[in-house]
């Protein structure tokens, strides 16, 4: 859905066409703002150290429909005002990481940015829903500079592994098939998807913790006198063919034989 298409859908409130235009804008921009500082960090990660926690970036602007369904079920009427007050994920962005330690890493390089004021936390990695979804949230406020004024913005960042967003995506689809009603069997079954969706995550990351700690055999080339007096010839280079022998297997290969 394009800007125009956005606007058109928003709802007549008297008065306030031009200021809902504007909170849009505000949002489409503060979306914006974050975008680019993840954009720069994942390139600075990438210079610094090699390799990006980031596997992938997804954000979106709530329809109007949306905005209006929440604040009806919140009861409140939908203004402009009560909008910006009550509702935190109206621009929204997801970033998909590789490992845990990713996700930790890149909220905490986010928050401590300057310009960035962090409003609220929400740790479902170490305290999981009841459902058992795992994710970072955070809602951020940041600045939208206009003509004449800054106005800062809030931004909610969702900030999950693979398997975590694979295991959300697919219980969003199921848990609105029944309209928030799925059999009790069926809960009982996403719980323990997510529990082993969990497994799966500290698996891979002691395996790559492991992997990145790993180290080749080192071998001694720098061996003295002393050395080679202490060790046969075996144990310092292994098992030796002779040369004698190196010397008549290659004349019998020369000599037109039949070679296995």
């Amino acid at each position: 859905m394009d800007n125009d298409d956005v606007r058109a859908g928003l709802p007549g409130m008297p008065g306030e066409n031009m200021s809902w235009s504007r909170m849009l804008l505000l949002y489409e921009s503060a979306l914006e703002v974050i975008k680019t500082k993840i954009n720069v960090l994942n390139k600075e990660f990438i210079l610094r150290f090699g390799y990006t926690p980031i596997e992938h970036i997804k954000s979106r602007i709530k329809s109007p429909r949306s905005i209006i369904r929440k604040m009806n079920i919140n009861h409140r009427e939908p203004s402009v005002s009560n909008v910006v007050k009550y509702i935190n994920d109206i621009a929204g962005i997801r970033i998909t990481c590789s490992f845990t330690t990713d996700i930790y890493t890149i909220a905490e390089l986010i928050s401590s940015q300057n310009d960035v004021r962090v409003i609220k936390v929400k740790d479902y990695i170490a305290r999981p829903k009841e459902n058992g979804y795992m994710s970072y949230h955070m809602i951020v406020s940041v600045p939208v500079y206009l003509s004449q004024q800054v106005v800062f913005t809030k931004v909610e960042i969702q900030i999950r592994t693979i398997a975590m967003d694979f295991w959300a995506s697919l219980e969003h689809k199921m848990y609105y098939k029944f309209d928030g009603n799925a059999p009790e069997h069926i809960r009982r079954e996403l719980k323990e998807c997510a529990d082993i969706t969990a497994f799966l995550d500290r698996k891979m990351l002691a395996l790559n913790e492991e992997i990145q700690n790993y180290r080749e055999p080192e071998y001694d080339l720098n061996l003295d006198e002393t050395s080679y007096g202490a060790k046969t010839i075996e144990e310092v280079f292994g098992v030796i063919i002779e040369e004698e022998q190196v010397e008549e297997h290659s004349e019998e290969d020369m000599s037109g034989n039949e070679v296995l």
